[in-house]
């Protein structure tokens, strides 16, 4: 044969190696003669010699000894050479030591015998046999091994029961998830080791699923989907040769097998609750926007009109001025309720800066004390607890951080009637992106968890914590929900968490709630920290420029579908001395502006029927690229509009109106 071919060289690296132990020379060479044409083949003239090779060489596949050794004899030798190997083993041995073999195969030392002198076809099958043999028995091992490792690395749950549901095996998760050690598990079945698990029915069929609630050696509630499978049993059939038909596994003694599987499913489940979240809060949002864009048309309308009427003709009555005063007043509630809620369903651009957290909580001290702290019955005692160590500046916009803490310590103060304490606490946490729960390592060593949706980085932890009455999970559930409160009538509206909520969602960040009733809240904001200069908003320049002389002005258009809107914008303008063009469409103001090179500024509402503001600002662009434009909206999405975009919320102020003219012809 060739011993290129490749055939011959995968032969050459399969061929199972043999040991043959004999202190008589001629004998060796006899036996491997016979063999090394299809074995590999080691030899030694003494059984501890043969144990030092042994040592060095555990693939041996098959051991041939003699009986007859001076050193030691051979059955003596294969006892000890089994307790280092699972090598096949085969004694040679005359007539009149047939006893001895008797012995040895009773003790299990040898697996084949053969007589000297050998038949040598006989004796090459017994070493073939008990070389497939060892093979056989080392794959089994081998997938035991594997299998066994499986088991015990497994991300859930397993056990198995006998036919009585008594646990016969069960890996550390299923022991857990039960409650008991493995070793305490074994031999009991789950409803005596639950004595809250109901008796199972007689109709279970042989598999299902349950999804059910645990607590963990910490009390923290655990949700566990658990599969029962009926692996085989009674009604599992086999056809025998004959016809007859035998349950499967009874025949062999092993009766009914059954496999429960425990997949802890709590962190699917709180994504879940969170999707279903956040697609609620997205509709719910999309809702408040439109009802928001249309109430500030009309509140743009009814204080721009009450303000040119003022304008008009000053009221001299007391009870006239009275009553235009509460008008304007009520109209101006309206429109902070209505930015409230602009702020949770569309809010504005995040000025975001390098904040050094435990500096703006030291600075925020004295607020929080003389507004939370400070004397009279509902006093509550505000403390800072910060790190000694410095931690990592956070990249967020201070106001509406400062914002959202007082938000959350007035919460906290309404939370303890009969008093306590707020603990405002920070602390860096990492995520790190190679732990598939999301892992959180903290300052302090301590191991938190936090949502899968956070991505891996370096955190600000802001805690705002209470003693007080605490929350019911349904309250938990729904503290996001905007105008959801749980405060008497005039003390909220609802507003305060969801505006905390859409800010740290929109600055990378989230907001977790720890609550237990009678035990206390804790509010966790978690902030992204500065990476570089490029993760923060560059405050926009003022412009250093003298104001420009509006009497100079070119053409101001006003374009808005809301006549009354445009009717109070044109209004203003034409009282501050501008010529104001007024449209009611996208369309006819492309029109205008190509036939009047005059105009020098547009007014522009961005959302309009037919063509919105942004598609007529780009065909304008296309028209007059030097044109400049001031968009108005009650709803304004960034997202709509260009990069440099500058805008006016309705509903505005004349003077809110003419300092945006001024700032945009002055760009």
């Amino acid at each position: 044969m060739n011993m290129s071919d490749p055939l011959f060289v995968a032969r050459t690296v399969l061929r199972d190696r043999v040991l043959i132990v004999d202190d008589e020379a001629e004998i060796l060479v006899a036996l491997t003669d016979l063999l090394e044409d299809e074995f590999d083949i080691l030899s030694a003239v003494s059984g501890q010699e043969a144990l030092t090779i042994m040592a060095d060489h555990p693939e041996i596949s098959v051991i041939i000894s003699d009986q007859r050794m001076r050193d030691m004899t051979g059955d003596v030798f294969l006892s000890e050479a089994g307790k280092h190997s699972d090598a096949g083993t085969i004694l040679l041995t005359g007539y009149a030591e047939l006893h001895t073999v008797v012995g040895a195969l009773n003790r299990g030392v040898i697996t084949f015998y053969a007589a000297k002198p050998w038949e040598p076809g006989s004796l090459r099958a017994m070493v073939r046999e008990a070389a497939a043999a060892c093979r056989t028995r080392r794959a089994l091992a081998t997938e035991q091994a594997i299998l066994r490792s499986l088991f015990d690395n497994l991300p859930l749950g397993l056990a198995f029961a006998d036919d009585m549901g008594r646990i016969t095996r069960l890996n550390d998760l299923a022991a857990a998830s039960l409650g008991h050690s493995v070793e305490d598990c074994l031999g009991h079945t789950e409803q005596e080791l639950l004595s809250s698990l109901p008796s199972p029915s007689a109709d279970q069929g042989n598999s299902r699923q349950d999804l059910v609630m645990r607590p963990d050696p910490s009390g923290r509630e655990r949700w566990h989907r658990i599969s029962r499978v009926t692996l085989a049993g009674s009604d599992a059939r086999v056809i025998a040769d004959n016809g007859a038909v035998t349950p499967a596994l009874h025949r062999s003694g092993l009766g009914t097998v059954s496999v429960l599987i425990d997949q802890d499913v709590t962190d699917l489940i709180e994504m879940e609750k969170r999707a279903r979240q956040a697609d609620k809060m997205q509709a719910i949002a999309t809702l408040a926007g439109g009802i928001a864009h249309d109430f500030n048309n009309l509140l743009t309308a009814v204080l721009g009109s009450l303000e040119l009427v003022t304008d008009l003709q000053p009221p001299t009555d007391p009870n006239v001025a009275r009553l235009f005063t509460n008008a304007m007043d009520a109209a101006r509630r309206g429109a902070v309720l209505t930015q409230k809620l602009l702020d949770f369903s569309r809010p504005r651009d995040l000025a975001r800066r390098a904040v050094d957290v435990p500096v703006l909580l030291g600075q925020m001290q004295g607020l929080l004390t003389q507004s939370i702290g400070g004397g009279g019955p509902r006093a509550i005692p505000v403390r800072l607890d910060i790190p000694d160590e410095k931690l990592p500046l956070a990249s967020t916009d201070p106001s509406l951080l400062e914002v959202a803490l007082v938000n959350l310590c007035l919460n906290a103060r309404d939370a303890q009637p009969k008093g306590g304490e707020i603990v405002i606490s920070a602390r860096d946490a990492i995520i790190r992106p190679e732990t598939s729960s999301n892992a959180v390592e903290s300052s302090s060593g301590e191991n938190k968890k936090a949502d899968r949706h956070l991505p891996p980085g370096h955190y600000v932890l802001i805690t705002v914590t209470d003693r007080g009455i605490g929350m019911s999970p349904e309250t938990q559930a729904r503290i996001f929900e905007p105008f959801f409160t749980t405060k008497s009538v005039g003390s909220g509206i609802g507003l305060g968490l969801p505006m905390v909520y859409g800010y740290m969602r929109r600055n990378g960040g989230d907001v977790r709630v720890t609550s237990t009733p009678g035990a206390g809240t804790s509010v966790a904001l978690w902030l992204p920290i500065v990476q570089s200069q490029t993760d923060l908003e560059a405050s926009p320049r003022k412009n250093d420029s003298p104001a420009p002389d509006l009497s100079e002005a070119r053409s101001v258009l006003v374009v808005d579908d809301d006549p009354n809107v445009a009717a109070v914008t044109v209004g203003f303008l034409q009282k501050a001395g501008f010529s104001v063009l007024e449209s009611h469409s996208g369309a006819q103001a492309i029109r205008l502006v190509e036939k009047r090179p005059d105009i020098g500024l547009i007014i522009m509402d961005l959302l309009m029927p037919e063509m919105n503001g942004d598609e007529c600002a780009r065909r304008i662009a296309v028209l007059r690229p030097d044109l400049k434009i001031l968009f108005v909206t009650g709803f304004a999405d960034r997202a709509m509009l260009p990069k440099h975009a500058r805008v006016l919320p309705k509903p505005f102020t004349r003077e809110a109106l003419l300092s945006g003219v001024e700032e945009r012809l002055s760009a």
